[in-house]
């Protein structure tokens, strides 16, 4: 299964902890770097058994059709076109796509949702970028019965960590909300018709060793990418 890396100016990387969860959780992990042929996204969708959309930086409020406020922070354009391709071909051929914190605002944003570009200056909330270490559950959130990641975690309250400042606005056309933070943002998305779509807004990766919902997470999308159609 293919993890989209980070990128700067002159390199494209992969934090380990996204490989080692996934190679812990009995799958085999690609990283694929920013792509910037349609051909070659649809080659990477057809070879891959699943997608995981990784963490970063903002995404470019041109995607959902608005300008930048003060608050936005910094935007990699060739990642949004190369990750927001990718996941509307995955989720097309009924792939598997789990996608993490920005991740998650990519997938929403690839299919005609829209995001908060500052959480502090457009929705007061909670702390949600937390000032603790990334393996530390900083706050509470309310999962909704009836969704997938319902049935992964087996209860309706949970605590993650958060290390965001953008968040889900609108759910995309298709998409269901499935939790939320106690101050009303909304912390997952997924899309019932597939396979296994799911972007949450924490960080599952820094403690599915401690934390039971953060593995059982990676191995139901492995499990999904392992299991035939």
């Amino acid at each position: 299964m293919g993890i989209t890396c980070y990128m700067n100016e002159e390199q494209v990387y992969l934090g380990h902890v996204y490989s080692d969860t996934i190679l812990r959780s009995g799958g085999l992990p690609v990283a694929i770097p920013v792509i910037r042929e349609l051909q070659d996204v649809e080659q990477l969708a057809e070879t891959l058994d699943g997608l995981l959309l990784s963490g970063g930086e903002d995404i470019d409020p041109e995607w959902y059709g608005e300008d930048p406020i003060p608050g936005l922070g910094t935007v990699t354009p060739a990642r949004d076109w190369s990750e927001i391709h990718l996941a509307r071909r995955f989720l097309a051929l009924n792939k598997p796509v789990f996608a993490i914190c920005r991740g998650c605002q990519v997938l929403n944003a690839a299919f005609g949702g829209s995001l908060y570009q500052d959480l502090g200056s457009q929705h007061p909330s909670i702390q949600h970028a937390q000032k603790a270490p990334r393996s530390h559950r900083s706050h509470k959130i309310t999962i909704l019965e009836g969704t997938l990641l319902h049935s992964i975690a087996g209860t309706e309250q949970v605590k993650v960590n958060s290390f965001h400042h953008q968040a889900v606005k609108q759910e995309a056309p298709g998409f269901r909300v499935s939790s939320r933070a106690p101050d009303g943002v909304i912390e997952s998305v997924e899309h019932p018709g597939s396979k296994f779509v799911l972007g949450v807004q924490w960080h599952p990766e820094h403690t599915a060793l401690t934390d039971s919902l953060s593995a059982k997470l990676f191995e139901a999308f492995v499990q999904a990418c392992s299991s035939p159609d």
